[in-house]
Order: C-alpha cells, then sequence, then structure tokens
C-alpha cells in the first residue's frame, strides 16, 4: 500500500520554549501512538516554531493522521496532502 505525505499543523502554545527532555517525552507519546496505528503511517520530521508545530508525515489517509492525533493528544489543527515536491533542481527537468 502506497502512503501519501501531509504536511501537519499543530497549534501547541509555547512549543518553541519547551526543553529538549520535554520535547524528547513529547516524541516518545507519539511514537508510541504510532505503532498503535503502523504501519499505516510514519513521521517523517517536524519544525518547531513559536507555539506551532510543522510535521511532514506519511499515511494512508488523513483519518488514519487525525486517530493519530486522538491517540496522542497533539492536536492536528490543519492537514494539508503534498500533491508535488519541488527543490532548486526542478528547474533543470529530469
Amino acid at each position: 500500500m502506497a502512503l501519501n505525505k501531509y504536511i501537519i499543523e499543530r497549534d501547541i502554545p509555547e512549543v518553541g520554549s519547551l526543553e529538549r527532555e520535554q520535547l524528547a517525552g513529547a516524541a516518545a507519546k507519539s511514537n508510541e501512538a504510532l505503532n498503535q496505528l503502523a504501519p499505516d503511517i510514519q513521521w517523517l520530521e517536524s519544525f518547531v516554531t513559536a507555539d506551532k508545530t510543522f510535521c511532514v508525515y506519511l499515511a494512508k489517509d488523513e483519518a488514519t493522521i487525525n486517530k493519530h492525533a486522538e491517540i496522542s493528544g497533539f492536536p492536528a489543527t490543519k492537514i494539508t496532502e503534498v500533491r508535488k515536491m519541488i527543490d532548486p533542481t526542478t528547474e533543470k527537468g529530469s
């Protein structure tokens, strides 16, 4: 089964102020939820700003991401499916 790529925006006040240990605890909580939903979802990476995280996931569908949010307790404020990717080399073609 092919997984789709999603960007999940999570509104989490003051998340950028969390200490490394707190972020490690959050990652562990997320990983527990991922293990329950495997193989239908994978976490690739997250970007932490002052009051939000932007997470990149592979998932079967949006419902699976919502289920992860429910289990983990981390809000999925906005879920956007990635349709295509580009980077600086895109101008050169394939």
